[in-house]
């Protein structure tokens, strides 16, 4: 979970403007909307388009009783054309259950500093006034629908209608997933990580059984590593330096491991560099992408790339 927006200027600036304080009809597309000029476009109360005016009704006030996802989009940005009409035909095949709030940053430019946006597109979802996950780049329907999905399972019970039932409802758990899961209760780890494999494998969307294999993945491989390699590796020794990361990441040193892995890629070519940079990313997918060392770490990477 994300920390709260900064939104004080943009709260000064809508009272100051006299912005309406219930529900504001959604604006016309401009022509340079990702989706404008497309036959069927999506269009009603799914999908509405926000300003820094209606900013603090439509995202933050309807995000205490409706999950809000908000498109950070700009019109020169190919990848928002790919991206905001999945996420619009996905908001209104929702039945009302979320609503996307797409930001043109060009001419909100302090909407998009408020999330801290570093690329565009950037979407981030709200529930009760705060940002609890967000991307970057297009990203194809079903994959977001499971991120939109998860999001639920994880901060739905503070939605009032989903409160008032007692939280969301709990899937019947797939008995797959359970006996791996015993498996690696039980400290049979090897047994439990073949199990969640076979599962990823036979259906590449299920996020949780991924999660679980690049979690145990990682523990397995850190585990193995001799803790004085810390101290040990020298500068350019790839093999003692990916090793190295590994074991600080697992003592909980995140920044460390990131920064042993970019000072890698600055000495290192070819190969050397992509193994790096590769093992890299893989540590990054194993926090949420809006962690603010993760966040601080890819600016670090992107100046050691170019």
């Amino acid at each position: 979970m994300a920390g709260a927006v900064d939104l004080s200027v943009l709260k000064a600036t809508a009272e100051g403007r006299h912005a309406p304080r219930g529900p504001t009809r959604a604006r016309p597309a401009p022509e340079s909307r990702p989706d404008a000029g497309q036959a069927g476009a999506p269009t009603g109360s799914a999908v509405i388009d926000v300003d820094e005016l209606s900013f603090e009704t439509e995202i933050v006030e309807r995000s205490t009783r409706q999950l809000v996802v908000v498109d950070l989009w700009a019109a020169w940005a190919e990848p928002s054309r790919q991206l905001s009409p999945t996420l619009a035909s996905l908001a209104e095949a929702s039945g009302g259950r979320w609503v996307l709030a797409r930001v043109d940053v060009d001419a909100n430019p302090r909407i998009a500093q408020a999330f801290g946006a570093q690329s565009v597109p950037t979407v981030v979802a709200l529930v009760a006034g705060r940002p609890v996950a967000m991307f970057e780049g297009a990203q194809p329907a079903d994959q977001i629908q499971g991120w939109i999905d998860e999001i639920f399972a994880k901060a739905g019970h503070l939605l009032p209608e989903l409160a008032d039932e007692g939280g969301a409802p709990e899937p019947e758990q797939d008995p797959r997933m359970a006996a791996a899961e015993e498996l690696m209760n039980s400290g049979d780890m090897d047994g439990a990580l073949d199990a969640y494999r076979a599962i990823a494998q036979l259906e590449p969307n299920n996020v949780e059984a991924a999660s679980v294999v690049r979690n145990l993945e990682f523990v397995t491989r850190a585990q193995a590593h001799d803790p004085d390699v810390v101290n040990d590796a020298a500068p350019g020794d790839v093999d003692a330096q990916l090793a190295a990361a590994d074991v600080l990441l697992l003592g909980q040193r995140p920044e460390a491991a990131f920064d042993r892995l970019i000072d890698l890629i600055k000495v290192t070519r070819d190969d050397d560099r992509g193994r790096a940079r590769a093992r890299l990313l893989e540590l990054f997918d194993l926090f949420d992408p809006a962690e603010p060392f993760v966040v601080a770490a890819r600016r670090k990477l992107a100046t050691a790339l170019y």
